[in-house]
Order: C-alpha cells, then structure tokens, then sequence
C-alpha cells in the first residue's frame, strides 16, 4: 500500500539555532524588498524540493494556525 507524504511539523532540524542563524545572517544587508524576494525565491526551492501538493497544502494550514 502506498501512503501520501505528510507535513512534518514536530521538530526535525538537527542543529535549529544553526538554522535561524543561517537564514539570517542570508537576510543581511537586504533591503525589505531584496528581503521579501529572497524569502519568495526560498519558498519556491523548498517547495520544489517537498514536490508534493498535499503536503505543501498541509504546510499552507499549518502557517495559517499559527498566527
């Protein structure tokens, strides 16, 4: 039986403070609008890489919840 991917949405990052550091040190010395097209461009890659739909909608959700 196949099953669909799910959104993972417990913690799943090796080193997090490593990864906040890194996207921004990535948003230094921008500009809001270099920094809203850095954050577009980022999206994109990622959910390029995700290639599932279902889960990207999943994600929409989750992001949805949390503001």
């Amino acid at each position: 039986m196949i099953t669909s991917p799910k959104l993972v949405t417990s913690t799943n990052l090796d080193a997090p403070d490593d990864f906040y550091e890194a996207l921004i040190e990535a948003h230094q010395d921008l500009s809001t609008d270099e920094s809203h097209a850095f954050n577009a461009r980022l999206i994109l890659v990622l959910a390029n890489h995700i290639g599932s739909l279902p889960v990207l909608r999943e994600a929409f959700a989750a992001a949805e919840r949390s503001t």
